[in-house]
């Protein structure tokens, strides 16, 4: 299942897989337990699909990070998100090495770090977005 159908709620630990829509928001499922739950509309939340990395030249798609990610893993974990702030911004500098200092904090590391773990434990590694009508990969 690609980055589309994967959510990530304020508030609420990890991330959840979209199951179906509802009159007034989604029914989602924990990628860490299964345990279902009815998200509201008027809840913050954020597709997966939807979020970028700030860089000095442009935004880069979390999917593409997540690649750069396993690529660098061999499609193994990566270090742990509890990692202290040096080390995870040493290791973010080698996947992403023009990421803007400024702009992502260790704080944004730390979840894209722990996010992407999370997607290999539960085997979601199709870090693709999707395709649009002419073959270019939607923004």
């Amino acid at each position: 299942m690609s980055l589309e159908k994967i959510l990530s709620i304020a508030g609420k630990p990890g991330l959840y897989q979209i199951v179906t829509q509802t009159r007034s928001g989604v029914l989602a499922a924990s990628l860490m337990d299964g345990k279902k739950i009815t998200v509201s509309a008027r809840e913050n939340v954020s597709l997966l699909s939807e979020i970028a990395i700030y860089t000095l030249t442009q935004e880069v798609p979390l999917a593409d990070v997540f690649k750069h990610i396993a690529k660098k893993e061999n499609g193994g974990k990566a270090l742990s998100h509890k990692s202290s702030k040096d080390e995870l911004e040493a290791f973010f500098f080698e996947v992403l090495p023009d990421y803007d200092e400024d702009r992502v904090y260790a704080s944004d590391i730390k979840k894209v770090v722990q996010w992407y773990n999370l997607l290999v434990d539960t085997g979601h590694t199709d870090f693709e977005l999707p395709q649009s009508q002419d073959g270019t990969e939607e923004e």
